[in-house]
């Protein structure tokens, strides 16, 4: 009998040191903020979260120890997620360079990482309004979908100021609205632009070579003073040096604008 409650001890005190352990190498979460935005943040046909932003913070996230979480956001409120610690990042085409937020820029609202990729704010629109763009006077009276708070809105504001926003939760909301003829043109970013113009419900539409934002920079945004920000750098550095980021802008069609050599940014 006391041999067996010996056992019964022992066991007890493996089984406790085994949970111990295993709480112990639990790895720390970290959530990712981001919307639906082909070639960075989609679904594919499998229900599977996909992109070149998500296979890259999963890749970074991993190399850093950490289980990395995605939660859809609505990107008008992305500052109230992020400072409010639902999210730790935001990270899904950021705009770091051209764009602000209510007249404040964004690099006062965030810690950006490196810059990444590069994109511009391009216009869509059907063939014949297309080869009518020469200028911005050329949208005077047109309406234009924009996402909310996104650096379309900050593009078709300062520099479209004659045409007419129709302010919208996403940048796939923006393109709906083209598609279904509530509006006259979309601005939105390069990268998705040429994810969806000429297929499908945009077969008819056009990106605009006429008429086009200067040159802007994605970035990963981090609430002010987060340690996170400088190890994303070093993680991002290790896994332009290693291929993996050039690997992933080639698998997402992305390659002429994706950033592998971060050393002049250190």
């Amino acid at each position: 009998m006391k041999m067996t409650k010996r056992i019964l001890a022992i066991v007890s005190i493996l089984v406790m040191v085994f949970c111990m352990a295993a709480c112990g190498a639990k790895k720390e979460t970290v959530v990712v903020g981001y919307t639906i935005y082909e070639p960075m943040n989609y679904t594919n046909e499998d229900g599977e979260l996909v992109g070149f932003d998500t296979d890259l913070a999963k890749a970074v996230f991993e190399k850093l120890g950490y289980e990395v979480v995605f939660k859809l956001i609505d990107w008008d409120q992305k500052y109230t997620e992020l400072n409010s610690g639902a999210i730790q990042c935001i990270w899904n085409g950021f705009t770091a360079n051209t764009a602000d937020d209510d007249g404040v820029a964004r690099a006062d609202k965030v810690d950006f990482s490196y810059n990444y990729m590069g994109n511009k704010q391009v216009i869509v629109a059907k063939a014949d309004l297309n080869a009518a763009i020469t200028d911005a006077k050329s949208l005077e009276g047109k309406v234009g979908a924009v996402e909310n708070s996104s650096a379309g809105d900050t593009y078709l504001t300062e520099k479209l100021e004659g045409s007419i926003k129709k302010g919208v939760a996403s940048q796939l909301d923006a393109m709906k609205e083209l598609s279904l003829g509530a509006v006259d043109f979309a601005v939105v970013d390069e990268q998705l632009a040429k994810a969806y113009v000429g297929k499908g419900d945009y077969a008819a539409f056009e990106i605009s070579d006429k008429l086009y934002s200067d040159a802007e920079y994605y970035a990963i945004g981090f609430k002010k003073g987060s340690e996170l920000t400088a190890n994303v750098n070093e993680a991002l550095e290790a896994l332009g040096e290693d291929g993996t980021i050039a690997e992933l802008a080639k698998t997402y069609g992305v390659s002429n604008t994706a950033i592998t050599d971060f050393s002049d940014q250190k």
